[in-house]
């Protein structure tokens, strides 16, 4: 897979960008602030439909343009997938709400001309994106392990972004029915309805990520090893809030460095052992008011050397399980569609020793097509450089250097 074209229309910082987009590697160079990781953003965007970099989607509409009523912001690209060329466009359509006057975002989606969801689109483009922020994967929030296993396994399962909005729709009904229950009594038989539909949908979800961290954690492992000169042993332990496998009484919980296969389940076993799970809690979440199981609460850890890295990890080694984590996941990708995702790095080079860019720089190489964003030039290898398109990214423009 290849991007070949981009154009970018009141897309954060650039008013107006079109440009070709050659193969092998390309290092956008300049200072902070000028645009080069809002360009990255943008690709990324195509990919998942969604931002990984901005809290509200409003944040990107170019700040000039989002003053007029009405403010469109567009990424437009062309790219070949195999031996077919596509062209994909989003819009993100910014007007004034008529009752208030508060500002009402919509997304367009076009796939090759022909208005799509956005479910329907995501995967269609596949890319991996590393930022800096990302290294909040490994030490921040449980949310954020959890959205980062979304966003990839929704580029590679075609149903897997309407399972999850089918699951997140019966989790806030159900919650809405809990607290009703708890505030004004009733029947808890009025549950059964959502018990089956959670159960349903998050059963699949599970299947998908079982599966998926067993298969990134093999990659990630081989990688990371490399980059740490064989120093050190990746792990990537999958923790669901409800757990399917079956516990023998009096057992006890398996530690957390404990290896658990669990990729012989089915969907059906899971749905039938998570259903029977929120019958069984159905007192206690009433009670709550709240889910207490499932998908939404799911938990995955770093280990390196039986090492926590959430928690104990240096930035130097929360950043080299990433960068392992980001190069696994292409080649997860690549696996799963039979096509190489565009690879984008900001800054990726920052915080890492000599041997560990070497390394990182000569597997980059590789790339059938990348992305690389730098403030200093002097972080590369001479050779790396002239291997490379360089790019200048100034003041939210873009010229061949």
């Amino acid at each position: 897979m290849r991007l070949t074209h981009l154009a970018l229309t009141n897309f954060r910082n650039f008013t107006r960008l079109d440009m070709d987009v050659p193969a092998g590697a390309v290092l956008l160079v300049g200072e902070n602030a000028q645009g080069k990781t809002s360009l990255l953003e943008a690709v990324y965007f195509l990919a998942t439909m969604v931002s990984f970099h901005a809290s509200s989607e409003r944040q990107v509409v170019n700040f000039l343009e989002a003053r007029q009523p009405l403010a469109v912001a567009r990424i437009s690209a062309e790219f070949s997938r195999g031996p077919q060329n596509h062209q994909l466009e989003l819009r993100l359509i910014q007007e004034a709400n008529g009752l208030n006057g508060e500002a009402h975002l919509r997304k367009e989606v076009l796939l090759d001309g022909v208005k799509r969801k956005s479910s329907e689109a995501v995967g269609q483009f596949n890319a991996v994106l590393f930022l800096p922020q990302m290294l909040s994967v490994i030490d921040g929030a449980p949310e954020e392990r959890r959205r980062y296993l979304n966003l990839s396994l929704a580029q590679v399962i075609s149903h897997y972004p309407a399972t999850l909005a089918e699951y997140n729709r019966s989790l806030t009904q159900r919650n809405a029915l809990l607290k009703q229950l708890a505030e004004r009594q009733g029947d808890p038989a009025q549950l059964d309805y959502w018990d089956a539909s959670l159960a349903s949908s998050g059963a699949q979800l599970m299947v998908a990520r079982i599966a998926a961290v067993q298969d990134l954690e093999r990659l990630a492992a081989r990688t990371h090893s490399e980059l740490t000169r064989g120093k050190e042993v990746l792990r990537l332990v999958y923790q669901p809030a409800y757990e399917p496998l079956p516990q023998k009484p009096g057992q006890l919980a398996m530690p957390l460095n404990a290896p658990v296969d669990r990729s012989s389940l089915t969907v059906e076993t899971i749905r039938k052992g998570l259903l029977e799970a929120l019958i069984r809690l159905r007192s206690e979440e009433i009670a709550r008011g709240v889910t207490t199981i499932g998908p939404h609460r799911d938990e995955m850890r770093f280990l390196s050397n039986q090492v926590d890295l959430g928690t104990y990890g240096s930035r130097g080694q929360v950043r080299t399980a990433m960068l392992a984590l980001k190069l696994a996941e292409v080649g997860w990708m690549h696996k799963k569609t039979g096509h190489w995702p565009v690879l984008l790095l900001d800054e990726v080079l920052a915080e890492l020793d000599i041997p560990r860019r070497q390394d990182l720089l000569q597997r980059l190489s590789q790339s059938e097509q990348a992305l690389l964003t730098t403030t200093d030039l002097d972080l590369f290898t001479p050779d790396f450089i002239a291997r490379t398109q360089l790019w200048q990214v100034a003041g939210g423009r873009v010229s061949p250097s």
